[in-house]
């Protein structure tokens, strides 16, 4: 899923490799999706892209924007993969759209669980797009600890730190995902209730989110995501799908699932106390 590491490494990959190719033709979904939207009919998408250069492209909380010129955008989010093929590479046959370029060069793009393809013209007016672009994001100089803390006061006392973070993207492009690292390296359980964090706590989560992002993004996002070439990102996780029932880093501990809040979390008993 995208999330801000993500949205950065697939923007800036996108950016390097696309700037100044020309779209020479749009292809509709061979595989409608059911959880795969579009802005208006995706028939409209192939006249409204096609004879457009590419700009560059930049990632924001969720998403990934490829802009081109005359105002043209085409923005992905959440569960979509974007994969850029050779002149030889295959093209797959199950996709929700494709682009070409005159280098014979493509762009693939596939949903997984869910997410959107919207092409727009400066008028794209999802809540979740629009606090993702004008939020203050969790690496910028302007996330301060006192604009941390003001959002933390801002909420309900007795929701979860998961919820905290992770909902109504109050730190746009921090989800399930990348929240499972940050609150190891914090010794916090997702569990745990804002109100229960000590002002030590406090702190230690506020320095945790920007030197876990920064790191996740320096290494080309989570290991757990594909890049535009179809390889796994650098940032190894310590909590994920992929260590599930491995050793904790730190305790040696077995990592543990359970589903909460419409997601699974992962959490190491020993490090991270649900009750304090």
């Amino acid at each position: 899923m995208i999330e801000l590491p993500e949205a950065l490494s697939r923007a800036k990959e996108l950016d390097h490799y696309l700037k100044g190719k020309k779209i020479t033709k749009v292809l509709l979904p061979t595989s409608p999706h059911k959880f795969c939207w579009f802005q208006g009919d995706v028939a409209h998408y192939p006249v409204q892209l096609e004879g457009h250069t590419i700009n560059g492209a930049r990632g924001f909380g969720i998403f990934v924007e490829i802009e081109c010129d005359q105002g043209v955008y085409l923005c992905v989010n959440d569960g979509v993969n974007i994969t850029l093929l050779t002149s030889c590479d295959d093209i797959p046959q199950k996709y929700q759209l494709a682009i070409f370029f005159e280098d014979q060069t493509s762009l693939i793009f596939q949903v997984a669980m869910y997410g959107s393809i919207i092409c727009h013209h400066g008028d794209y007016e999802n809540e979740y797009y629009l606090k993702s672009l004008e939020k203050i994001s969790s690496i910028s100089n302007q996330f301060t600890y006192s604009y941390f803390m003001s959002v933390l006061e801002n909420v309900k006392p007795t929701i979860s730190v998961k919820a905290f973070l992770a909902t109504e993207q109050r730190f746009p492009g921090i989800g399930n995902g990348v929240l499972q690292d940050i609150l190891w390296q914090a010794f916090i359980h997702p569990k745990r209730k804002v109100n229960s964090l000590t002002e030590k706590e406090c702190l230690c989560l506020f320095e945790t989110i920007k030197s876990v992002l920064c790191e996740m993004i320096e290494k080309g996002g989570r290991d757990t995501e594909k890049n535009i070439f179809g390889n796994y990102g650098g940032y190894q996780t310590r909590l994920s799908k992929k260590t599930l029932h491995q050793p904790c880093p730190r305790c040696q501990t077995l990592i543990e699932k359970t589903n909460y809040l419409g997601g699974a979390i992962y959490y190491c008993t020993h490090c991270q106390k649900e009750n304090i």
